[in-house]
């Protein structure tokens, strides 16, 4: 009786750490390019691509925006929170966020997980099915299973790392795949804040940029 006891319990916990299994880490750099799905509008909006650099802690995300110019986003995965890096012709800033505290919003993207895999860079992606009030219909989107889909910022409780799928935005719906995979340790200068740039929360910010607009020559 006792040693069929002990059985159970071993079977029990195996499950139990099967179940519980993490995702390993990634220290490294992705890149993704970026492109409008409107065929229309690609002459306007042309290809752009997205570079993300790690250490398992730290995030470095550069982007590039019409409206921006180049921003970079700075993250502390643990401590969900991040700076945005812009650089205006009035002052450089290091725009603060604390994502823990900020409201979260009911999550636009809900999934299904389909079978089969396809490859993506020589690497096998699972496959999801992906719905959201502005696609017409399911997206499908590949993920990698082993990687955390914590480091592209964007998709929550997916279940993995998104290699190939589609944002949602005011422009249209733009299609993000995985291009290029790097196991390397970034430097440290890339996740820290430069001496030249003011850290400022997002209502500072807004309150500057309008007060220097004003003040500026007509």
């Amino acid at each position: 009786m006792q040693k069929a006891a002990l059985l159970f319990t071993l079977l029990l916990l195996s499950h139990f750490s099967f179940t519980q299994k993490k995702h390993e880490s990634f220290v490294g750099k992705l890149v993704y390019s970026i492109e409008i799905m409107d065929t229309s509008l690609r002459e306007m909006i042309p290809n752009k691509k997205m570079v993300i650099y790690t250490n398992d802690t730290l995030l470095r995300i550069e982007n590039r925006t019409d409206q921006l110019g180049d921003q970079v986003i700075v993250k502390h995965l643990g401590l969900d929170k991040s700076y945005l890096l812009i650089a205006t012709p009035f002052s450089n800033y290091a725009i603060q966020t604390d994502h823990s505290t900020e409201e979260k919003d009911s999550y636009p993207y809900t999934y299904k997980k389909k079978c089969g895999t396809k490859k993506i860079l020589g690497m096998k992606a699972k496959r999801l099915m992906v719905s959201h009030a502005n696609f017409k219909e399911p997206m499908e989107f590949l993920y990698l299973k082993k990687y955390s889909t914590k480091y592209v910022n964007t998709l929550e409780n997916f279940p993995g790392l998104p290699v190939k799928y589609y944002i949602s935005s005011i422009d249209g719906t733009y299609k993000y795949e995985l291009i290029s995979i790097e196991y390397i340790t970034p430097e440290k200068d890339l996740f820290g804040i430069p001496s030249d740039y003011k850290r400022v929360s997002f209502t500072q910010f807004l309150e500057e940029i309008m007060q220097m607009q004003g003040d500026a020559p007509k």
